[in-house]
């Protein structure tokens, strides 16, 4: 993919296999994991299969997360993006769902939010969704405040893995 999409601090840009380093430097972290069913990575050729899989995302579905860049320091931070989900979660299926994850030391600088409403704007101008979806851990108050600020509405709960989740939608004013 040659999609880079810029904002005032940070450059999201397609998810490359030299980028494990940084980003199993980031899904090591347990704090990172907390609200992930708690398993952080443990050996780097997760990320190299992680990074293969979004890879193939790009030329599937022509979308998908994207890393995270500090235009300032050139430090790659976490990643971002839009997914085209093929498996049921919350009963659905075949959606398009925004998500992001940073490295622990660039939690609460407004990056996250950020980058996601570069991908929104990016999602519902450019390629036309429909509805954006979302999922957050229902007790990971800052991740669903990300979403709730950048305009995203929890419709419902749901569980999986005996897991409380939040499930966001927003549709696409432009439509």
């Amino acid at each position: 993919m040659n999609l880079i999409l810029e904002t005032d601090r940070l450059i999201l840009r397609e998810m490359k296999l030299s980028d494990a380093e940084a980003l199993f430097e980031m899904d090591r972290n347990p704090k990172v994991h907390q609200f992930l069913w708690n398993k952080p990575l443990t050996d780097i050729s997760e990320v190299h299969s992680y990074i293969e899989s979004v890879r193939t995302q790009y030329s599937t579905n022509n979308i998908g997360r994207f890393v995270t860049v500090l235009k300032e320091t050139n430090e790659l931070i976490g990643w971002a993006g839009l997914k085209y989900n093929t498996e049921m979660v919350n009963n659905k299926i075949n959606f398009y769902d925004i998500g992001y994850r940073l490295n622990e030391k660039f939690w609460g600088k407004g990056y996250a939010t950020e980058a996601s409403f570069a991908w929104l704007h990016y999602g519902f101008k450019v390629m036309k969704i429909k509805v954006m979806e979302a999922t957050a851990h229902t007790d990971n108050v800052p991740s669903n405040r990300i979403l709730q600020k950048i305009g995203l509405k929890m419709t419902n709960q749901f569980m999986e893995d005996d897991i409380p989740w939040n499930w966001y939608e927003l549709k696409n004013p432009n439509l």
